[in-house]
């Protein structure tokens, strides 16, 4: 469907009054840049993680060539970005930049650095245009598409955030060659739940040789991104604000969340994804929703590309408090997505105790 060296333009959005941005999928997408940008911007702030601060700087003066007057702002790496205090930090600079509402920010780095620069957006001037460069699989297919923006308080993971979806997304495969493998491995796991909830293709072509789907040099990568993409992205263009449907996309996450919040985020997403799958599934076949052979799919498929499938048992208490607060509950009511089978993802809402405490026990270790 596609090969390495094909652009691939997927277009979200364009309902609810949302405006329809692209996806592209492909190598050497800078050049795309200034024509996301647009003539109308003055200023361009470069928000980047430490981690690249080569490519942020290279950025940054790219665009200054092309007479833009562009700042980078470095951020921490990862989910220590995602704090009320680097998001001020950033307002701080664009203030100082004096940036405007017709003045664009670009987000380069991983799914947490496009999360805190798309709230930076959201916020500054009551929005201002925004544009993700995601370098590794996670932001490409998850954090980067959908409009979600968002950072961490000391009470859980994305509780503070807004929907303002990008101008444009530009995944570029070549920033995978240097990914480190369990960096790519994470990114995995959001593909995977892409795969069971909507697009069992991706399973088959995972299950066809996990060892090549660890590496970007696999003869997959790019169909698995796009099609990944592409199952958000047909999501999210008709549930924006998660009203409905979207709500499907958190397949895993209400356990991952918590475990996420009670490693203070130094687990990897798409580690705590992996086991938040696997208990979801336990919870979809004790509730009597899902079959044992999709059920016993989940456990398969994610341990054959290296992902884990356990967590600690004891912390269980733990673990269903911060549940009781995620953003995904209603009132009291702790709400799962389960499968009804393979592609038919639902909605359980407040299972018995005793459902919820079997099926942790499946994936305690």
């Amino acid at each position: 469907m596609t090969d390495q060296d094909q652009v691939t333009r997927i277009q979200v959005g364009g309902s609810a009054g949302t405006d329809p941005y692209e996806v592209l999928v492909g190598r050497q997408l800078l050049g795309e840049l200034p024509a996301l940008i647009g003539t109308q911007a003055k200023r361009v702030a470069v928000i980047h993680p430490e981690a690249l601060a080569d490519t942020g700087e290279a950025l940054r003066a790219d665009l200054a060539e092309q007479g833009y007057e562009a700042v980078a702002i470095q951020v921490p790496n990862a989910e220590e970005a995602k704090t009320a205090e680097v998001a001020a930090y950033c307002w701080k600079a664009l203030g100082q930049t004096g940036f405007t509402r017709s003045d664009v920010v670009v987000g380069v780095g991983g799914g947490a650095t496009t999360d805190l620069a798309g709230f930076v957006a959201a916020t500054w001037l009551r929005g201002v245009r925004w544009i993700a460069v995601p370098t590794t699989v996670l932001a490409m297919v998850d954090a980067a598409v959908g409009g979600k923006t968002g950072i961490n308080t000391a009470e859980g993971k994305n509780l503070v955030g807004a929907f303002h979806p990008p101008a444009g997304v530009l995944c570029d495969l070549a920033a995978l060659d240097s990914l480190p493998v369990h960096d790519y491995v994470s990114g995995l796991a959001e593909i995977i739940k892409a795969g069971f909830i909507v697009d069992p293709v991706i399973l088959d072509l995972i299950e066809e040789d996990p060892q090549a789907a660890r590496t970007p040099a696999g003869p997959h990568t790019a169909e698995l991104l796009v099609r990944s993409i592409k199952v958000k992205a047909e999501v999210v263009s008709g549930d924006l604000k998660e009203s409905g449907r979207r709500e499907i996309l958190n397949y895993g996450h209400t356990l991952a969340h918590a475990i996420e919040k009670n490693e203070r985020y130094k687990w990897r997403h798409g580690a705590a994804v992996s086991v938040g799958m696997v208990f979801a599934a336990e919870l979809g076949r004790l509730a009597g929703r899902l079959d044992d052979a999709t059920a016993d799919r989940h456990r398969a498929i994610l341990e054959s590309v290296g992902l884990p499938l356990t967590y600690r048992g004891d912390q269980w208490p733990k673990l269903l408090e911060t549940m009781r607060v995620d953003k995904k509950s209603r009132g009291d009511l702790l709400r799962f997505i389960v499968l009804d089978g393979l592609g038919k993802p639902t909605v359980l809402e407040g299972p018995d105790p005793a459902v919820l405490i079997a099926a942790y026990g499946e994936v305690s270790a």
